[in-house]
C-alpha cells in the first residue's frame, strides 16, 4: 500500500532518501482520496465557526488574505480567476479525511499536524513560499502547475499579508493531475498555480522552533515550580556601597534559583504533554448520558472502541500522554493502551484488564475516546 504512495519505495527507503532532503512525485499515488472534497463542500466546511479558513485574493502584485467564518455570499461576490480558498483542521470534520491521514502512519504521530485542503478557480494560489515543515501535496480535481526551488535565498516581499519569496528561481516543474502526489521537505522553495478548477490536499507534518519549544517548557516549569524558603540574612553587615549586591547576597539568592533547575524527568513530561496537546480551538464534548462503567464495559468488549478525531494519544517508556495530560499506568494495562495509541483503536475483544477499562472509561467521560459504532 506504501509502495504506491511513494513511487515504488518501500517506507523505509523513503525516509531515508528523501525525508527531509529532497522532493518526491509519486504519480497517481493516492487516487482513492481524490474525490474527498469539492468547491462546494469545501466553502461549507468554511462556514463552519469551529474551521480555520482563509481567503486569499490577488489582483496583479497586491494580495488580500480575509479570515472565516464566512458567509454563502462571500463566494459569490468573487472573481473567476485568482483567488484560493484554505481550510485548515479538515481531518477533525471529516471521517474520511482521517483515513487519508491514516496511510501516512510510518511517521510518528507526533510530527503530524492536520490536512489542509484548498480549492482555487484558474490562476489561484498563495504565491511563491516555503514551508518550515514537511509536506505532502496530493492533487484532487483539477489541476495544478508546481514549480519548485532548492534555493537559499529566502527573503519574504515586505510588507505582503502572505510569506511571498521575494526572488523566486524555479528550477524544476511538474503538472499534477487527480491523485498525483508531491512530497517536498522543510525551506523547499514552491509555488502551486491552478491550471482549472481544483482542490489541493496538503498534509503538513509540524517542526517546533526551540524558540517557541523552550518558551513553553518555562511556562511548563513556572506551572509546575514547587520551591520554597524565603531570603534571609541575620548577620547582616552595615555597608557603605548600599548599591553593590554581595557576594553573600548573590551566593544566597543562586542557592535559592538553584531549585528551578529542570530534571531529565521533568524535561520528558513536558515533551510528552507538550506533542499531545490539541489545538487552542479543539474543543471535547463528554457525552450527554454517560453510561455507567458495566454498560461501557460490555460495550467496548463487543463493539471495540475509538479514539475521537481531535484527540491526540502518544506515549514513551514510562507513561501515557492524552491530549497534554501525563497518565500513570497500572502495569497490566500498559500494552493494551499503547496498542490503542498505536492503531488509534480496538477491535471487540472477549477480555480487557479492569485497569484498562478504568481508564477508557476516565476518557470516554471526558469525550476522548468512544465505543465504536455498530
Amino acid at each position: 500500500m506504501h509502495k504506491k504512495m511513494l513511487n515504488g519505495l518501500s517506507p523505509a527507503q523513503f525516509l531515508r532518501r528523501h525525508w527531509q532532503k529532497k522532493p518526491l512525485l509519486a504519480r497517481a499515488g493516492l487516487p482513492e482520496f481524490a474525490d474527498l472534497l469539492n468547491r462546494k463542500r469545501l466553502i461549507e466546511l468554511a462556514l463552519l465557526p469551529e474551521a480555520e479558513s482563509r481567503l486569499i485574493t490577488r489582483k496583479g502584485r497586491q494580495w488580500t488574505v480575509h479570515h472565516g467564518p464566512f458567509r454563502r455570499q462571500d463566494f459569490a461576490k468573487l472573481p473567476d480567476r485568482d483567488w484560493t480558498l484554505l481550510v485548515q483542521g479538515v481531518d477533525l470534520l471529516l471521517p474520511r479525511a482521517r483515513e487519508l491521514l491514516g496511510r501516512f502512519d510510518f511517521i510518528p504521530y507526533a510530527r503530524l499536524d492536520d490536512l489542509m485542503v484548498s480549492y482555487a478557480p484558474q490562476g489561484g494560489g498563495v504565491g511563491p513560499h516555503f514551508d518550515s515543515y514537511d509536506v505532502f501535496l496530493l492533487q484532487g480535481e483539477g489541476r495544478r502547475r508546481w514549480q519548485i526551488s532548492s534555493q537559499r535565498d529566502l527573503t519574504l516581499v515586505d510588507g505582503a499579508p502572505l510569506k511571498i519569496l521575494r526572488d523566486f528561481k524555479p528550477a524544476r516543474e511538474w503538472t499534477l493531475d487527480a491523485g498525483d502526489l508531491l512530497y517536498l521537505p522543510p525551506r523547499y522553495a514552491h509555488d502551486g498555480v491552478a491550471l482549472s478548477d481544483c482542490i489541493t490536499l496538503s498534509v503538513g507534518f509540524r517542526a517546533p522552533s526551540a524558540q517557541d519549544l523552550c518558551a513553553r517548557f518555562l511556562d511548563f516549569m513556572q506551572d509546575n515550580l514547587d520551591a520554597s524558603g524565603l531570603y534571609a540574612d541575620p548577620g547582616l553587615k552595615p555597608t557603605r556601597q548600599p548599591a553593590r549586591i554581595a557576594p553573600q547576597m548573590a551566593k544566597g539568592l543562586l542557592k535559592m534559583l538553584a531549585q528551578a533547575r529542570s530534571s531529565r524527568s521533568d524535561m520528558l513530561r513536558f515533551i510528552g504533554e507538550d506533542l499531545s496537546t490539541p489545538k487552542s480551538q479543539v474543543v471535547f464534548e463528554p457525552p450527554r448520558r454517560a453510561m455507567t462503567l458495566p454498560a461501557f464495559s460490555k460495550a467496548i468488549r463487543q463493539r471495540g472502541l475509538q479514539l475521537s478525531a481531535a484527540s491526540i494519544l502518544l506515549y514513551d517508556d514510562k507513561a501515557l500522554y492524552m491530549n497534554g495530560e501525563r497518565c500513570e499506568l497500572p502495569a497490566a494495562a500498559r500494552p493494551l493502551l499503547r496498542r490503542f495509541a498505536d492503531h488509534r483503536m480496538l477491535t471487540p475483544a472477549s477480555a480487557i484488564p479492569t485497569a484498562a477499562t478504568e481508564v477508557f472509561y476516565d476518557w470516554y467521560r471526558a469525550g476522548f475516546v468512544t465505543p465504536s459504532s455498530d
